[in-house]
């Protein structure tokens, strides 16, 4: 370090307002390292969720205080960052001639004008900017995050969302919308409608029987065997700081709260109908997916606002009940179960919620959750239909007073008039804090979200 730099604590900052400490998990840049602010120099694993931990400053990375895996209190000092004059760069001069000062800096540019740091690639990742356009006014040229803000806001990011538009459009195929002709949306039907038959010679593709909503084969964890020694009949799996939080929460949710369960079967025939009339043009569109769990939401977040008792938490000598209507998603991955948050869920459409659903999804399997993403959820849904299941018995995400599953869709012949049809057919289960819900007010609003789901028609909007 030179002596016209000065070192730069850098605290653990409180990245939730109950998060107290967080456990470093990896850095991302090693001592003498250069560091540009907001640029992610380590990442940390919380209760809820992994994140990074931004500079504040440019300058050099000086001294690494906290190791790898060791937990650290909010406000206690992580690392030191120089700050004051740049690192020196040493460029090694032919012997046969001098070089000139001017032909030095136009060395030096051309090497540093594309050493782009990870949060300027991210940066112009997310808003498709070609960084060879961008002007870096960074030591040797080298393009900073501001520049590229710089260059979105001269609307620099529009041409390349511009020219991506048209190939999309172009490249997609025109598909017809095929209605059935004997809608059950005018009235129940007696008979299921038959399909014609697929021409001699056609491969006929295998059908699943274990429910709708799966689309793939569930993945199988991978589990690293260390230690194995001959003769022996078991391993150690190390439990990381994820899993541990994971057991604190459950283990705090079934002893705090006196849990209880109901359930009721809804007949989701028109909305198989319905998604499947509009799927293919709403991909187009939207460039996501319409799943089943998008209509679910909307009818259980409607009957909240009729029932808003479901929306809150036992606070030992009152009952809060929440006004914005937050619903977490539990979504697994091979290794853990998250809950992101869609805050305001009530003020969004269908679609709106179909987008929400697909952005934290892919967010939670690629690990890019934030500590946003995990806060102020007020009532959880679980799509466990996604994995076959026909019925289950969840335990409530703490410290919300319910926690509703949406369980695998089944045609099964259904009794109707006094006459068989066969209907898709689906289980919701609902498990409840008894100290604020009972049986009364939990069957009414399980029969209102049931009431929502069979009332869609194929007039509903997605808008």
């Amino acid at each position: 370090m030179s002596e016209n730099q000065k070192l730069t604590d850098v605290t653990m900052p409180q990245l939730a307002e109950s998060l107290v400490s967080a456990t470093i998990a990896k850095w991302l840049k090693k001592p003498g390292d250069s560091i540009e602010q907001y640029e992610p120099i380590c990442e940390v694993i919380t209760d809820k969720v992994n994140a990074e931990i931004p500079s504040t400053l440019d300058g050099v990375m000086g001294e690494i205080l906290a190791q790898e895996g060791q937990t650290i209190n909010v406000g206690e000092v992580i690392c030191r960052i120089a700050v004051g004059s740049l690192p020196e760069t040493k460029i090694e001069q032919p012997a046969a001639a001098p070089t000139t000062q001017a032909q030095l800096n136009t060395s030096e540019d051309s090497f540093m004008r594309f050493r782009y740091s990870p949060a300027v690639q991210t940066l112009a990742a997310e808003h498709q900017v070609d960084l060879a356009r961008v002007q870096g006014t960074g030591m040797g040229g080298r393009i900073t995050r501001k520049d590229v803000l710089a260059y979105i806001e001269k609307g620099g990011a529009q041409g390349a969302s511009a020219a991506a538009a048209p190939s999309q459009r172009v490249d997609a195929p025109k598909q017809s919308v095929q209605q059935s002709s004997a809608s059950p949306f005018k009235g129940l039907q007696h008979q299921t409608p038959t399909e014609p038959s697929p021409p001699l010679g056609t491969a006929i593709p295998n059908v699943r029987h274990s429910g709708l909503h799966l689309t793939e084969s569930p993945k199988i964890p991978t589990i690293e065997v260390e230690g194995m020694e001959g003769g022996r009949s078991e391993y150690f799996i190390d439990v990381t700081p994820m899993r541990n939080a994971i057991a604190r929460n459950m283990r705090q949710s079934v002893t705090e709260i006196p849990h209880a369960w109901t359930m009721i079967e809804v007949d989701v025939t028109n909305i198989v109908l319905l998604r499947n009339q509009l799927k293919d043009e709403f991909k187009r569109k939207e460039g996501v997916n319409l799943t089943y769990l998008a209509f679910l939401l909307k009818a259980v977040v409607n009957a909240i606002k009729d029932y808003p008792i479901m929306n809150s938490f036992w606070a030992v000598d009152k009952i809060v009940v929440k006004r914005d209507i937050n619903l977490s998603l539990a979504v697994g991955t091979e290794d853990s179960v998250l809950t992101p948050v869609i805050h305001r869920a009530d003020q969004k459409n269908i679609a709106g919620l179909a987008r929400e659903i697909e952005e934290l999804a892919r967010k939670t399997r690629e690990g890019k959750l934030k500590l946003d993403d995990m806060q102020g959820g007020t009532f959880t849904v679980n799509n466990t239909g996604s994995f076959g299941s026909i019925l289950s018995y969840p335990i409530i995400n703490y410290p919300q007073a319910a926690i509703l599953t949406f369980e695998s869709i089944v045609k099964k012949p259904v009794v109707i008039n006094d006459m068989i049809a066969v209907r898709s057919m689906a289980n919701l289960c609902l498990s409840l804090d008894h100290r604020i819900l009972d049986g009364v007010i939990c069957g009414r609003f399980l029969q209102r979200v049931k009431d929502n789901l069979e009332g869609y028609t194929l007039d509903t909007k997605l808008y």
